[in-house]
């Protein structure tokens, strides 16, 4: 199983991107993306369910951040619209799946750079 995350980069304050979680292996429950700025935590950013029925915002984002995904190419997205410097951070993708009512990431891809200047 493999999570190939794509997509940042160096945008100014008001930008948009969009990043890309291309998984290979199998298909998962939910799909996840997380940030981590900096000295910071990592933090949850938003999830979908397999079916986009169920999705997901930090209150950061919400608004501002969409998130997506393509079953027949396995990809998840990340739209973020707005960007602020505050989402400076690297951006991870997650996959797994509803364990006992809550939700297990098995899978992690590498992390994308989002760098957001002012």
């Amino acid at each position: 199983v493999q999570l190939q995350a794509s997509g940042g980069g160096l945008v100014q304050a008001g930008d948009s991107l969009r990043l890309s979680c291309a998984a290979s292996g199998r298909t998962f429950s939910i799909y996840g993306w997380f940030r981590q700025a900096p000295g910071k935590e990592r933090e949850f950013v938003a999830s979908i369910s397999w079916n986009g029925a169920s999705r997901d915002y930090a209150g950061s984002v919400k608004g501002r951040f969409t998130i997506s995904r393509d079953n027949i190419k396995n990809t998840v997205y990340l739209q973020m619209n707005s960007l602020k410097p505050e989402d400076t951070a690297v951006y991870r993708c997650a996959a797994g799946m509803y364990v006992s009512g809550s939700v297990r990431y098995d899978y992690w891809g590498q992390g994308t750079l989002v760098t957001v200047s002012s």
